[in-house]
């Protein structure tokens, strides 16, 4: 029968973050940049962290007639905390949360993971970048959900082949159905290079390239007051694909990286889908409703679904939000003990067709369908297990009034990984 397997792992992170503006917290993802000639836009920010820090378990069972089973439970301390915490309990006592809490069967027929994990829509996180920065970043489609997937891996040589559909938990849980994700996703061991995703997961990956799709069906009830059980609904789409890639231009190994070179690429384009990226809303949010008769106090919609994905435009009728993204990152590795040193940089852009388009004019100010980032990093492996970061990064939003608005980030981070 063999043993049962227990695997340890994760990494301790500690964060030096100085932002030129109060906009973000230590994860930043795509949240709204304060103006200029604002408070919090004109004024900067210091923190220092280790909510990213990670511990994780994998277990395996012993293979009975062909059948492989395995789970994989991970946490961090990024967990929200009451909006009333003090900023001594934000910082020095964090919410455990989970991360990933998953079993695979593995059959020589096909594959069953269930529980949360990775999103298939975009094959994360086999085409993550690399950044010291707390993912997602801007434009990088990031996300973890409960799910059921089945996949399939044909392999011919070292070419491989997977194949994968997915049921995985809806944005919104009234409308019924779940969300529809399916993938397609090519490598080849033959032609490998250094990887790292993130800030810790470097490992030697074959090149690749995945497309992926996701449908969802979202279901409110009409824009209008009040709400109670007879008033009509609305149904809307929201679909996206992904496009992705791996390219290791100068090959190089885990143990000897000097000089590896590695590409990579994520393009998206969709609508109804802002929650599968970190913490985007573009500011979209839900409209007032109209009060002609002045009743006290106002009447209001409350929605049952997450701002950012759907609004409403000034005649009721229900809309889904365009966005479209992409992200491009190299990573270089020095010829310096090895490789041991190396560089990274990052850019990404993003922009929505409709995001003003339902919105009074008054609100143009707060909303925004533009944006680009970038950033340069530099680590360091003082040892196999103690890793250093620092990273310059740039955000920049495009508000419907014209203005635009920018955050400077500087970080320094140390790891060590396990």
């Amino acid at each position: 029968m063999g043993k049962w397997g227990t695997t340890l792992y994760g990494f301790v992170e500690a964060d030096i973050i100085s932002d030129s503006t109060q906009s973000f917290n230590e994860t930043a993802g795509n949240a709204t940049i304060f103006k200029p000639d604002t408070y919090q836009g004109d004024h900067s920010r210091m923190q220092f962290g280790v909510r990213n820090s990670r511990i994780g378990f994998k277990l395996s069972a012993p293979e009975v007639g062909g059948v492989k089973a395995s789970a994989v439970v991970e946490m961090d301390f990024l967990g929200t905390q009451p909006t009333n915490a003090s900023e001594q309990a934000f910082f020095s006592s964090p919410l455990f949360r989970v991360r990933h809490f998953a079993l695979k069967v593995e059959t020589p027929v096909v594959d069953l993971l269930m529980g949360q994990y990775w999103q298939l829509f975009g094959w994360q996180s086999t085409f993550q970048p690399n950044t010291v920065q707390i993912q997602g970043v801007p434009g990088e489609v990031y996300s973890r959900g409960p799910q059921f997937r089945l996949s399939k891996t044909i392999k011919a040589g070292d070419a491989a082949f997977e194949v994968a559909v997915a049921a995985s938990r809806p944005p919104q849980r009234n409308s019924g159905v779940p969300d529809g994700q399916a993938g397609l996703k090519f490598t080849h061991a033959g032609w490998k290079g250094v990887h790292t995703t993130g800030a810790t997961g470097t490992a030697a990956d074959g090149i690749g390239i995945g497309v992926s799709g996701v449908a969802r069906r979202l279901i409110l009830a009409d824009f209008v007051a009040p709400v109670n059980d007879k008033t009509h609904r609305q149904g809307a789409t929201g679909y996206g694909i992904s496009v992705d890639g791996l390219i290791p231009v100068i090959s190089g190994t885990v143990d000897h990286r000097a000089n590896a070179l590695s590409l990579t690429g994520s393009f998206v384009a969709g609508t109804g889908i802002a929650d599968l990226y970190s913490g985007l809303t573009g500011g979209v949010a839900f409209p007032t409703l109209p009060n002609p008769d002045m009743i006290m106090p106002a009447p209001t919609y409350t929605a049952d679904i997450d701002n950012g994905i759907v609004t409403f435009d000034s005649s009721g009728n229900m809309h889904t939000i365009n966005w479209q993204s992409y992200i491009v990152g190299i990573q270089y590795y020095l010829p310096i003990i090895d490789g041991r040193t190396w560089v990274a940089a990052n850019y990404s852009r993003m922009k929505s067709t409709n995001a003003l388009r339902y919105t009074p004019a008054a609100g143009d100010a707060k909303i925004f369908d533009r944006s680009f980032w970038w950033d340069v990093n530099l680590f360091f492996d003082a040892t196999k297990a103690v890793r250093f970061g620092a990273e310059y990064s740039s955000f920049n939003q495009t508000y419907g009034d014209g203005k635009d608005a920018k955050n400077e980030r500087f970080q320094f981070s140390g790891f060590f990984i396990f």
